[in-house]
């Protein structure tokens, strides 16, 4: 007996060639694709533009579970974190911020993380596994509550969600083949319709998933957590440097080919005593020579109890010179004020507990 398809995992094109397979006309394809990503439903019962026959068949061919809301908190300035419990029991978080009219999604696409990024307590826990394209886009639908009569893009309580960020647990471009046919998913008309200027993917540095997001036409964003402006720290802080140091990390920012009117963002933790001197900053204008580029500096979030990682937060004035003399050399430089801290919702606090 075949295991059921994971219906929410297909593309369109995907969902074309099964029902054919199937032995069903092309057309039932975006009908039913209409019914599970564009009105996000957790059963075949409520297509009611198909025969009930078929509606049972689907069921026994498909398989529908949704992922299950197991928490979800707010924090005082208005984010909020769902923890979801995946059918095998592991659980993920994504996180819903709000910034005046834009409310944008964190995403994971990983249950824990394999890179050992110190300040991070995702990378405690290690790798686990994968998430699938249906897993990683579910996530979307379960945030904004579902299911819904209507089509497009919603959060919970009428908001709408205008950005999308893979920046969640896990590495998104060691996952990428589910990454991107979660966001061919997100951004198909009859789905949830997102555009893929309002889509970025960030990554801690892996060289060859650059190179294919690249190569991969999806026209997206692309952040990169840097973090340090030396080999010698970011060896220490990231291990994935030791397998491509910042000469091979800037050399595939430079190929890396960036729509019009587009930019690569830079992430920069900061950490007192650690990356946040003088000499760095004028370092880190070195480096983004010639990059289209921006920076988010973020002051670190703390993770768990002080001493477990050593890392302390830098004091206003140290942050803020630091983004002065970027400012200074005309880099586009923004302060991150964290956001949802107090539910460990912020960078770098989210864990499948």
């Amino acid at each position: 007996m075949q295991s059921p398809v994971d219906l929410r995992s297909l593309t369109l094109d995907q969902l074309e060639r099964q029902v054919e397979q199937w032995g069903l006309p092309r057309f039932r394809a975006r009908q039913i694709f209409a019914w599970v990503h564009g009105r996000a439903v957790s059963s075949t019962e409520p297509m009611t533009d198909l025969s009930r026959q078929l509606r049972l068949s689907l069921a026994a061919w498909t398989d529908l579970t949704p992922l299950e809301v197991d928490r979800e908190i707010a924090a005082s300035d208005g984010t909020r974190k769902l923890s979801l419990r995946l059918t095998d029991g592991r659980q993920v978080e994504t996180v819903l911020i709000p910034d005046g009219d834009k409310l944008t999604q964190c995403l994971s696409t990983q249950v824990g993380c394999g890179l050992g990024c110190r300040f991070c307590a995702t990378a405690a826990m290690g790798l686990l596994r994968n998430l699938s394209p249906g897993e990683i886009v579910d996530q979307v639908y379960r945030a904004r509550g579902e299911p819904r009569q209507e089509c497009g893009p919603s959060a919970r309580g009428g908001e709408r969600v205008s950005n999308l960020v893979f920046m969640g647990m896990g590495e998104p471009l060691n996952n990428l083949e589910a990454v991107l046919a979660a966001i061919d998913i997100l951004c198909t008309d009859i789905g949830s319709n997102f555009s893929p200027r309002r889509i970025t993917i960030s990554t801690a540095g892996v060289v060859p998933g650059i190179d294919r997001l690249g190569r991969s036409n999806r026209n997206v964003g692309l952040a990169v957590s840097l973090n340090a402006t030396t080999d010698e720290v970011r060896d220490r802080l990231m291990p994935v440097n030791r397998r491509w140091p910042l000469g091979a990390l800037f050399e595939a920012l430079r190929r890396f080919p960036l729509p019009r009117r587009r930019r690569i963002t830079l992430e920069y933790v900061l950490l007192a005593g650690v990356n946040d001197s003088p000499q760095d900053a004028r370092r880190l204008v070195r480096l983004l020579d010639g990059i289209r580029s921006k920076v988010n500096l973020i002051p670190y979030n703390q993770v768990g109890r002080p001493e477990a990682g050593g890392f302390r937060r830098p004091d206003a004035a140290t942050v803020e010179g630091f983004a002065e003399t970027l400012r200074d050399k005309d880099l586009s430089t923004f302060v991150r004020q964290s956001r949802g801290d107090d539910i460990a919702a912020a960078c770098g606090q989210l864990v499948g507990r």
